[in-house]
């Protein structure tokens, strides 16, 4: 991937699936659709809550919780009030659970949140947080299931454990022979530059800090 694709300003590297509906890397799309496939055979109806996002989605993101429109948690998942936090405070914040605009793995097309939908009750809304996936969550099958099968795929969890970074998300699937060298050629300065050529709220906080960002919340994955 060339640097604009990296870091989510083209897309000129995914293509759109019709069934189920994503956009993909044009390399995950027929490794994705063989995991759904084996899920099939064992009764789970494996669907991606979120794929490819592009920068401006990441931002649009980024932006409404840094201005307080959409939710903050900490690091157990309890809310945060914005409004009594400094700017760093909130960008420190956001980066447990949101990466930050151009560091998003969901821009290489190769990470898919994933969900059960034979597992949901009717009318449930999934939230995508580790109860569901937890033992007696809705999920707690699925994610026994993919971990026996998803590396039979080449899918990996980047946040299977808490690093000090982002934290855990047994959801979040990354196909590793394409995010792996993905992540190797995001550098910090690369990451520096999609900053500087966007404007992100909080950006110049960011971008003061992308040496320990990109430490911490870039390289810093489980790979097994």
């Amino acid at each position: 991937m060339n640097a604009l694709e990296l870091t989510g300003r083209a897309r000129t590297h995914v293509i759109e699936v019709a069934d189920p509906a994503c956009v993909l890397h044009r390399d995950v799309v027929g490794p994705f659709l063989e995991l759904r496939a084996q899920a099939a055979r064992a009764g789970h109806d494996l669907v991606p809550v979120s794929a490819f996002r592009d920068f401006a989605h990441q931002a649009r993101i980024w932006n409404a919780k840094f201005r307080g429109e959409r939710p903050m948690f900490d690091k157990e998942h309890r809310p945060l009030d914005a409004s009594t936090m400094s700017d760093a405070e909130r960008v420190a914040a956001i980066l447990w659970w949101s990466a930050l605009p151009g560091a998003s793995r969901h821009h290489w097309g190769t990470e898919i949140d994933v969900i059960d939908r034979a597992a949901a009750p009717a009318g449930y809304r999934p939230q995508l947080v580790p109860a569901e996936f937890a033992p007696g969550g809705p999920f707690a099958a699925l994610d026994a299931w993919l971990e026996r099968h998803m590396r039979e795929f080449g899918f990996f969890r980047p946040y299977r454990t808490d690093r000090g970074g982002v934290q855990p998300e047994p959801w979040h699937l990354s196909y590793a022979p394409v995010s792996v060298p993905a992540m190797q050629a995001l550098g910090p300065s690369l990451l520096a530059a999609a900053l500087d050529a966007e404007l992100i709220l909080g950006g110049d906080i960011a971008r003061a800090r992308i040496e320990k960002i990109h430490a911490t919340y870039v390289s810093n994955v489980d790979l097994a």
